[in-house]
């Protein structure tokens, strides 16, 4: 049975140190060097402006290592993957422009040459991407293709008399768009285009394309444009390229996955042009996994604001009193933060689990395909509900805090805005949720990866589809715990139980539906966008269970006891809310009673009430740099 938190006073240090996790002395190095930052006024400052500050706090940033962490020794880098994501994960307490300018430049675009390309690449332009004399753009995006990665419309195609590759943009729908560092700074540019030999199309492969001169000026061939004024992140310079018959040397192509002789000839290590196409994409996994990290410390921050408000704001009177009461002391109030604030924690502890599966996989050299496979598979599942959480939850941080929470000054308005824009870069949420379900379905991960619509619902339908929920690294705890569950909501292994059976039934009820509409092409599509619903209903049960599994495993390392205790009663909270929100489905597949129900909805209601005294200290085990709080709401 879980315990809620007794009165002993948990320890801030304990609780910050466990939070800090693997990566403890990197997190605090990364912390003080933001803190060394100086926060961007929130009055005045025009995007030409903001633009500048960011890029200065760049060469603040590389004086300051933050590069090198992710970078191979060889070229100066630390041989750090897990390190350079969670220091990306820090920089969301500060600037946001800075956090995604410096992804870009050090994720995307470095991550992109160092992922994709060979040891003449490295050399090249490795070691001037880490100092930022090499400023570049991650050019995926474009106009009419978004999320359809694989039909991409810009070519690259190979000139064997010349020795060239001639990059062309053959309409406006191919215009590469909302490109972060091409208005401005960028000098480089990584271009994802179709390869074409001969009359042969090998499918979409990168290349370095210099995009300005020494001078800032655009090269020949070269159009660059400016997305203009943005919602929100506007110390990023987004901008938009095309290329009319560009040419760059043979070596310009990142040939890991995909090479090209003189004479034109193409090989690849990949045998299969979809199974080559997932691999090389798979490589660019830390980005998305970095975007949910990012997007759980702007959360984080957020947070911080509203409860140190709601600790302090004072509204109505007790009866027979002339005291005003605190708002968080409000149950309704304590109801909008508190298990927003339990999700954090929750998606937190996820967050951890998987760059620590990024790092040793990435240390461990080539992964074989299922590894690879779930790593994709839980880096857009946690991304998309880490970032949806985001916006919501600023959201009711916002309201919380009244009008004065839509003050600049107090910087809740300016997060909201630079968040928006997390539900759909690095991936369209609604999209990657999509990729999850179809991973889940039983042995679609063993497979090379290019079935298309059909091809799935054709193999589900030719197959028997039994949902298999595998545990994470608290597999034993997991198994133990389910075992032994009792039959009450305050119960952890009820709790486990909840959780796992829903998405077992969701991933069973799933395959049945797509096998009853599989007889052709045209009916396959049909069923697969029927069953859309369904779909990412099953991808997010997973994901809840995967997280819920993480916050587990972290309390049974926790050696403070009443940090332990704390813990428990914020994971309780998490879990109860979260069945809470979805009774609906528990009602209606008799997994719960009425009364059981209503039950959960009271046990929601008393952690509320245990948990409040402890907010402060909750928000607090976050660290976020004071500097980056510094708002009247908090004074």
């Amino acid at each position: 049975m879980t315990t809620t938190p007794d009165r002993a006073v948990p320890d801030r240090a304990a609780l910050r140190d466990l939070l800090d996790g693997r990566w403890g002395e990197l997190r605090r190095a990364s912390r003080e060097l933001l803190g060394e930052l100086t926060p961007p006024p929130v009055h005045e400052l025009s995007r030409d402006e903001h633009r500048a500050l960011v890029f200065e706090q760049m060469q603040v940033l590389t004086k300051g290592g933050h590069p090198l962490h992710g970078f191979p020794s060889e070229y100066g880098g630390h041989d750090d993957v897990g390190g350079s994501v969670v220091s990306f994960e820090v920089l969301g307490y500060g600037d946001l422009s800075l956090m995604v300018k410096a992804g870009v430049q050090w994720g995307l675009f470095g991550g992109a040459v160092q992922a994709l390309g060979t040891r003449v690449h490295h050399e090249r332009y490795l070691p001037a991407i880490m100092s930022l004399e090499l400023p570049g753009c991650f050019a995926m995006t474009e106009t009419g293709h978004g999320s359809d990665v694989q039909r991409l419309r810009t070519t690259a195609t190979y000139d064997p008399d010349s020795r060239e590759f001639v990059v062309h943009t053959p309409d406006a729908s191919a215009r590469k768009d909302y490109i972060g560092n091409a208005a401005r700074d960028g000098r480089a540019a990584v271009v994802f285009a179709q390869l074409i030999t001969g009359d042969e199309n090998h499918g979409v492969h990168a290349l370095v394309v210099p995009i300005r001169d020494d001078g800032g000026d655009a090269l020949p061939g070269v159009t660059i444009s400016d997305c203009g004024h943005k919602a929100g992140l506007n110390g990023v310079d987004n901008g938009r390229l095309s290329f009319d018959h560009v040419r760059v040397p043979r070596e310009a192509l990142l040939n890991r996955y995909g090479d090209v002789a003189e004479d034109g000839t193409y090989s690849s290590p990949v045998e299969g042009a979809g199974r080559r196409f997932f691999t090389m994409l798979g490589t660019l996994v830390r980005g998305r996994i970095s975007v949910a990290g990012g997007a759980g410390s702007a959360t984080k921050k957020a947070l911080a604001l509203a409860v140190r408000y709601g600790e302090q704001r004072r509204q109505f009177t007790r009866p027979g009193s002339d005291d005003d009461v605190v708002v968080l002391d409000y149950l309704a109030h304590q109801r909008r933060l508190l298990p927003a604030l339990a999700t954090s924690y929750a998606l937190h502890f996820a967050q951890e689990e998987l760059v620590s599966a990024l790092h040793d996989a990435q240390r461990d050299g080539e992964v074989d395909d299922r590894r690879q496979r779930e790593l994709e598979s839980r880096a857009a599942g946690l991304k998309a509900v880490s970032t949806w959480h985001a916006t919501r939850t600023i959201q009711t941080c916002r309201e919380a805090c009244g009008g004065a929470g839509y003050l600049a000054e107090n910087l809740l308005p300016q997060l909201k805005a630079d968040t928006d824009v997390f539900t759909t870069f690095e991936g369209d949420n609604t999209v990657l949720l999509q990729l999850v379900a179809k991973g889940l379905l039983t042995s679609y991960r063993d497979h090379v990866g290019d079935l298309d619509t059909f091809g799935l619902v054709r193999f589900v339908a030719e197959s028997v589809v039994s949902a298999v929920v595998e545990h994470t690294t608290a597999r034993s705890i997991i198994g133990q715990l389910i075992r032994d569950a009792g039959d009450g909501p305050l119960e952890r292994g009820w709790q486990l139980k909840q959780f796992e059976e829903r998405e077992t039934h969701a991933l069973e009820g799933l395959g049945k539906r797509l096998r009853r509409g599989a007889s052709g092409r045209r009916d396959a599509f049909a069923a697969f966008n029927a069953a859309q619903d369904h779909v990412l209903f099953a991808a997010r049960a997973h994901v809840d269970r995967v997280v819920l599994e993480a916050f587990v495993a972290a309390i049974d390392r926790c050696e403070d006891p009443a940090t332990a205790a704390l813990l428990n009663g914020v994971c309780d909270l998490y879990a109860l809310a979260n069945l809470e929100a979805d009774r609906a489905w528990f009602l209606e597949h008799g997994r719960i009673t009425p009364a059981r129900s209503k039950a959960i909805t009271q046990h929601v209601n008393q952690l509320c009430r245990e948990l409040r005294p402890h907010a402060r200290l909750l928000v607090d085990a976050f660290d976020v740099p004071e500097r980056w709080l510094a708002a009247p709401i908090t004074a």
